[in-house]
């Protein structure tokens, strides 16, 4: 399984995301610069510039008209996919930590950081209404717990709530009518990197540094399976055609430069989904991964690395004949 190099960045990667189609692979950076790229053979097709910080979040709307971006410049940016130019500019108090568009593309949330005194707030615009944008005033506007800040958040099913994963390992679901919390579980001990729904958007899986991966139902937020390992995860996605999960960690960045590769745990691991065991690692990233991605046909997955290479790996066929005995 030889991958697709795909060398864009200058600093580590902080999140890949394909469009629904999978046709185009959106790559963000604690570099200012926003990637697209043709994720069959690799090739870059453009950039999105004008953040002047590193970029946390990037998202691509239902039909790929537009991407969101959010930045440590204390910005939320939508750009027009095709062209590259930006469309809105939001301006925040402090550094904007996760993004996203709904299933009908025509509201945004995204959270802001507990930093320099300020709290941490999800946002909520409506695009179809140009007045939000232009007074930088949202309809809505969550403030989160004092001591535990959003890291994580996505929309839940139907574009009703957003399920977020706090720094204390809390999940939240937010309504995105009210703005009350639905539900609130705390199934981690540690901080939740990343939120990763399936393709039906009936469950998703949470990223965390406690060392696992777990698997939740969007509605109830019930606890179905927890993925250990021995490293903190940094991502988790599921496989759209199969049971399959990735994960991808390895230690925390400031201790990567003491240890060697192979300690350091850095491949990305497949576990069955149903039966919670490993079948397969891919190695390749030299430093952790920040961020998985399956592709939306199942037949291949990206990885983006601490490294500022984000790699696309075509599954062999054998990966298709794999039957899992438990």
């Amino acid at each position: 399984m030889k991958p697709i190099l795909l060398q864009g960045h200058e600093r580590s990667i902080t999140q890949i995301k394909y469009n629904r189609e999978g046709d185009l692979l959106f790559t963000v950076a604690k570099d200012p610069i926003v990637n697209v790229w043709y994720s069959v053979n690799g090739e870059r097709l453009g950039t999105y510039t004008g953040h002047t910080g590193a970029v946390w979040c990037v998202d691509a709307d239902w039909d790929t008209k537009h991407v969101l971006t959010g930045s440590a410049d204390n910005s939320c940016r939508l750009w027009d996919c095709e062209t590259g130019k930006q469309l809105a500019l939001l301006k925040t108090n402090s550094a904007v930590r996760t993004c996203g568009f709904d299933f009908g593309g025509n509201i945004i949330m995204f959270s802001t950081d507990k930093q320099m005194g300020y709290q941490c707030f999800v946002s909520f615009f409506d695009l179809r209404d140009p007045s939000q944008i232009d007074s930088n005033e949202p309809y809505m506007k969550i403030p989160c717990n004092a001591d535990a800040k959003i890291t994580s958040a996505v929309w839940g099913p139907l574009g009703e709530c957003i399920i977020a994963g706090h720094e204390n390992g809390e999940l939240n679901q937010y309504s995105a009518k009210s703005g009350e919390v639905m539900v609130n579980v705390k199934e981690h001990s540690r901080q939740i990197n990343d939120i990763q729904t399936s393709r039906d958007m009936t469950m998703f899986v949470t990223a965390s540094k406690d060392n696992t991966a777990k698997l939740f139902d969007s509605t109830t937020l019930e606890h179905q399976k927890t993925f250990r390992t021995e490293r903190p995860v940094n991502s988790a996605a599921l496989s759209p055609i199969y049971d399959h999960v990735v994960l991808g960690g390895g230690q925390e960045a400031m201790d990567v430069t003491t240890t060697s590769t192979r300690i350091g745990k850095f491949e990305a691991r497949f576990f069955h989904l149903a039966f919670e065991e490993e079948f397969g690692r891919v190695k390749g990233h030299f430093g952790p991964i920040n961020s998985v991605a399956f592709h939306p046909d199942g037949k291949s997955y990206s990885s983006g690395g601490e490294d500022g290479y984000v790699r696309i790996h075509y599954f062999d066929p054998q990966y298709f004949e794999f039957e899992f005995e438990a």
